[in-house]
């Protein structure tokens, strides 16, 4: 028989709603038990296997990541070891599984990373897969893409990458204005990865045709893209008016003001994902790094190029995206804890067995203080700190 946990006496924020005194039961990786008050005892009055006393602290599913491209010093982009650690970094604080991005780099190069990213998915269920941010972009909003690496998109290229993902592509961000975008959206939605519009120069119609297409992910809501105008609108506000498509929003403080966040959740509820976009320096020193091709310079835990400056990631972190949420953006914590577990759970059609606690989840757990700080996190079923 598998082992068992229960975490008892919780408020369990999950589904969008909060139970006080609440319990679950996993066995093996799977949620198998939920209820409320002393249900969770065995007729001693005791329970099997492992047991937590929540204390009625916030007990939240696992955190879900969909766009994170390093940290503890590593990068996506460093092989199957490097993984490891930046996976490790980032389920210290609560993000139980994730969506590892590559930026833009040669197709030779992606190809490389993809490989390394679908050999340890395929041992690994807290890696969920590959987000290819590029090479498909836009060279005006490229950010800290490196311009002599953009190119456009063309069936060689996409059947290339979709093999060396092997099934384990998520999601591609993609600049649907140009020449080949509208063959790719196509391609890649037929291969199940999830289409995201971003690093783009779109206005309204242009991103809304592409939602319309099948894209159904904004990449980093306002960042690489047209801002909102009274009478241009841009991709944000088709991306609001697209009822299927989902907004990354990068919670950290620098990428968006917090009335904006507050704004994006207004604009589109239930269909924001925090992400946290962090780079190599998430949980590590400021200094001088790399991303992809490109140096970056943190200071005081901000990224920027070090040639032009642009934002370059950040060295966010889940949990700080969640306090964030409630303390600034001013959301309930309902709503910020779907934006980290539900929403991106569905963005990569994983609806059915991530992102909540309930009996046929994933057992994946966080267990947070009242000031939101992680004391306690559970993945697959198994306590991770």
């Amino acid at each position: 028989m598998s082992s068992a946990t229960v975490i008892h006496s919780a408020r369990l924020v999950s589904g969008g709603d909060t139970v006080p005194d609440a319990w679950v039961r996993f066995e093996g990786d799977r949620v198998v038990g939920r209820g409320i008050g002393d249900g969770w005892r065995d007729a001693d009055g005791r329970a099997a296997g492992e047991v937590t006393d929540a204390a009625g602290r916030v007990l939240a599913p696992g955190f879900i990541d969909l766009h994170c491209h390093g940290g503890g010093g590593a990068s996506a982009e460093e092989g199957e070891d490097a993984l490891g650690t930046v996976l490790a970094t980032h389920r210290a604080h609560g993000t139980t599984r994730s969506v590892l991005s590559l930026v833009t780099a040669a197709v030779d190069e992606l190809e490389t990373r993809l490989a390394a990213i679908a050999r340890v998915a395929a041992s690994d269920p807290l890696l969920l897969g590959s987000h290819l941010e590029g090479p498909f972009l836009d060279h005006e909003f490229r950010g800290a893409h490196d311009p002599a690496r953009l190119r456009r998109a063309d069936a060689e290229a996409i059947d290339r990458l979709l093999a060396a993902a092997d099934g384990s592509l998520r999601q591609i961000t993609i600049a649907p204005e140009h020449d080949g975008a509208a063959e790719a959206i196509a391609r890649f939605t037929d291969a199940g990865a999830a289409v995201a519009v971003g690093h783009t120069g779109a206005d309204f119609d242009t991103a809304l045709r592409a939602f319309d297409a099948g894209a159904a992910i904004l990449t980093h809501a306002f960042n690489g893209m047209r801002g909102i105008h009274h009478r241009a609108p841009g991709p944000v506000v088709a991306a609001m008016h697209a009822d299927h498509v989902t907004l990354e929003v990068i919670n950290d403080g620098v990428h968006v003001h917090p009335d904006v966040v507050r704004l994006a959740f207004a604009g589109a509820p239930g269909r924001v994902a925090l992400v946290t976009d962090a780079m190599a320096a998430t949980g590590s020193a400021d200094g001088r790094y790399v991303l992809g091709s490109l140096e970056v310079d943190v200071v005081d835990g901000v990224a920027r190029l070090a040639e032009g400056g642009s934002i370059a990631g950040s060295t966010l972190t889940q949990d700080v995206a969640l306090r964030r949420a409630v303390l600034e953006a001013r959301l309930s914590l309902e709503d910020a804890v779907t934006a980290v577990t539900m929403t991106p759970a569905a963005a990569i059609g994983r609806a059915h067995d991530l992102g909540r606690l309930e009996p046929g989840y994933a057992a994946d757990a966080v267990l947070l203080g009242d000031d939101l700080e992680v004391e306690a996190v559970w993945a697959a079923g198994v306590r991770r700190s």
